[in-house]
């Protein structure tokens, strides 16, 4: 019975998905009456194909081998010069500093606030760039990262934030031509605000399309081995986020969903779409989430991952931040590990383990990483006795650090 009401919930939400992600359920033309319609996205190709198999099997070079990761966060890609030699020999170290340990895989940061670190039909050059939104640097980072990565031996993953526009204070300016200054005037609907943040609104089929068209503008142009989703999605739980666009569902429809559920179809639509876009532009591209470890939190905040792990179509590895030592009280490693292997799984799906490198050495979760020096050896040993497809480190800002050497030593990579 268990499974048989998963079964129903897996596609049931890509029932949602897809129709969602198609435009004929709610929201498509706008506010009633008096709204606009949605302005026109530049035309990058890709798009839902009619009676397309979602159950894509993609052979990478990380399903023959361990998947050993660092997520590299734009933080770390930041210099004080704001230039082309320094942004690359910044990376040139981050990508060495890797290999040397016996890593696999970048999880790049190249959409990290509504922009690019790369040239964009939709997006504005990052600020990390040249301390300016919106200013060409000159050069193409995304090519010059992912030829390095490569040289290395090493995949480049691309990690995007799907909905962040701004945090309260960063970045300082938007650009003119970033989506909120050229949409927010007259499509406020769009965005979502909160405690000084800006989000995008996933409820909008155009919204979607945008997040979609731009994970498929990457795959096109470039030699990226994946696309990469963090765990932000619906901000906070808060009604006010997106009552108006609620309001507008519960007026169209006869029995509607509560408002949680709502968002998860919401989300769900938009992770359908950007798998569906990365697969039509290249098939051995892989599409993975990297979620909180806690599923309830993810649950709350838009993000159905018992149904995408169930479910084909929506991607193709998973990879909870288990970001929690062996005693934390809240949740230790052990059980969030055993809450995730517990998931139906569909065949090809793989499942990675988020690993807190940013931990080792501090006080963190009740002094429990001081407790030892081999905790993310033992946390790495557990998950591949597990059978996990491999492990992803946060982040590459700590893999030479003096806080984190003695863990750094104890790791079983090489």
């Amino acid at each position: 019975m268990k499974h048989f009401h998963l079964r129903l919930r897996c596609y049931g939400a890509l029932f949602l998905a897809l129709a969602l992600s198609v435009g004929v359920v709610w929201l498509w033309g706008g506010r009633k009456e008096s709204r606009q319609a949605p302005l026109p996205l530049p035309d990058l190709g890709g798009g839902i194909t009619a009676g397309r198999s979602l159950s894509v099997k993609t052979e990478t070079a990380s399903a023959q081998r361990e998947l050993l990761g660092v997520w590299v966060p734009y933080m770390s890609l930041d210099t004080p010069e704001h230039t082309q030699g320094a942004f690359e020999e910044n990376f040139r170290k981050i990508a060495q500093e890797a290999k040397d340990m016996g890593l696999n895989a970048l999880f790049v940061h190249v959409r990290p606030f509504c922009d690019a670190l790369y040239p964009s039909a939709l997006y504005p050059w990052s600020h990390i760039l040249t301390g300016e939104q919106g200013r060409d640097p000159g050069f193409d980072p995304l090519a010059f990262m992912t030829g390095c990565a490569h040289g290395l031996g090493l995949e480049l993953h691309a990690w995007l934030n799907p909905l962040r526009v701004k945090t309260a204070e960063t970045p300082s300016a938007l650009s003119p031509d970033n989506p909120f200054s050229a949409l927010q005037a007259d499509y406020p609907y769009y965005f979502m605000e909160h405690e000084g943040a800006v989000y995008l609104d996933p409820a909008y089929p155009y919204v979607r399309g945008l997040i979609a068209d731009g994970a498929a503008e990457i795959v096109r142009n470039y030699a990226v081995d994946g696309v990469h989703f963090d765990d932000y999605f619906y901000p906070a739980e808060d009604p006010a986020l997106d009552a108006e666009a609620y309001g507008l569902y519960l007026e169209t429809v006869e029995t509607p969903l509560e408002l949680l559920e709502w968002r998860r179809a919401n989300i769900s639509a938009l992770v359908a779409e950007v798998y569906e876009k990365v697969k039509k532009e290249r098939e051995d591209v892989v599409f993975g989430i990297s979620p909180q470890g806690n599923i309830q939190n993810d649950e709350d905040m838009g993000a159905d991952v018992k149904a995408w792990c169930a479910c084909p179509g929506y991607m193709d590895y998973i990879c909870p931040q288990l970001y929690y030592s062996f005693e934390s009280e809240a949740l230790g490693y052990s059980e969030a590990l055993s809450q995730w292997l517990s998931l139906p799984r569909h065949e090809n799906l793989k499942l990675y383990a988020g690993l807190a490198l940013y931990k080792a050495g501090s006080d963190a979760d009740g002094g429990t990483w001081l407790l030892s020096n081999d905790i993310l050896r033992r946390q790495i040993e557990e998950a591949r006795a597990a059978q996990c497809g491999g492990v992803v480190l946060y982040s590459s800002a700590y893999l030479r650090t003096q806080q984190t050497q003695a863990e750094v030593a104890n790791l079983p990579f090489g």
